[in-house]
């Protein structure tokens, strides 16, 4: 049996995704596997076959049970005793709320390497519900639909 490989230069589409209500971790987990290429036939694991995903008003995503404020993020500044830590319910009220979702897409990405890291590029979350890549003719996942559980009620 031979070994299949998907040619090196594979189309890239452009999706976009309504954030509104969303489950942050079926969100990113959906995410990643679209910016990986998991989703394709033709999936190569050593060759970039994902898409481009515009994710929109990533501010109004929702987390289940007490994470918003049980979550904890931790983070390193390099020094001794530099141990810094946020919570989600910080973030989606600060100045940079798609950060929560970058987080929980990059941590279900594979680790450290270039082409995931490439890969990972080809996120873009935006705070609000208007984004620059209208020129790219982006289609729309009604990510909501999917499955009942996607939105988070009350």
């Amino acid at each position: 049996m031979k070994t299949y490989n998907a040619p090196a230069d594979v189309e890239h589409n452009w999706v976009v995704i309504d954030a509104t209500d969303v489950v942050v971790g079926r969100l990113a987990s959906y995410v990643a596997k679209r910016l990986r290429g998991k989703h394709r036939a033709d999936f190569t694991p050593h060759i970039d076959t994902g898409d481009h995903v515009v994710i929109i008003n990533a501010d109004k995503v929702k987390f289940t049970g007490r994470k918003m404020t049980d979550k904890v993020y931790y983070r390193h500044t390099g020094y001794p005793g530099g141990i810094k830590s946020t919570t989600p319910e910080k973030i989606l009220g600060g100045r940079f709320p798609e950060r929560a979702i970058e987080l929980a897409v990059k941590r279900m990405m594979p680790k450290e390497s270039p082409l995931a890291r490439k890969q990972f590029g080809k996120l873009h979350v935006y705070g609000g519900a208007e984004h620059p890549h209208e020129a790219q003719k982006p289609d729309t996942v009604d990510f909501k639909a999917m499955n009942r559980k996607n939105v988070k009620v009350a």
